[in-house]
């Protein structure tokens, strides 16, 4: 396989990611309290959204990609 379609093909599958799970989440742990020995943290769940053009725009890219270099063999 040439390095573009497996670069096409990885485009394709990261973005079907990005339009399945519409973002990326994480956990953080924070500081509420921190008197003396007392110390007091909250676990907070962040969420970076992913616009669903973008995820879009990937997979088009990634089947130009595969197109492109299949087309070329």
């Amino acid at each position: 396989m040439k390095p573009a379609m497996i670069i096409g093909i990885l485009l394709i599958v990261l973005g079907v990611a990005a339009l399945a799970f519409q973002g990326i989440s994480y956990t953080t742990n924070e500081k509420i309290v921190d008197i003396g020995g007392l110390q007091v943290t909250a676990e907070t769940r962040k969420t970076i959204p992913v616009p669903l053009i973008a995820g879009g725009l990937v997979v088009a890219l990634g089947i130009a990609a595969v197109v492109v270099t299949s087309k070329k063999a």
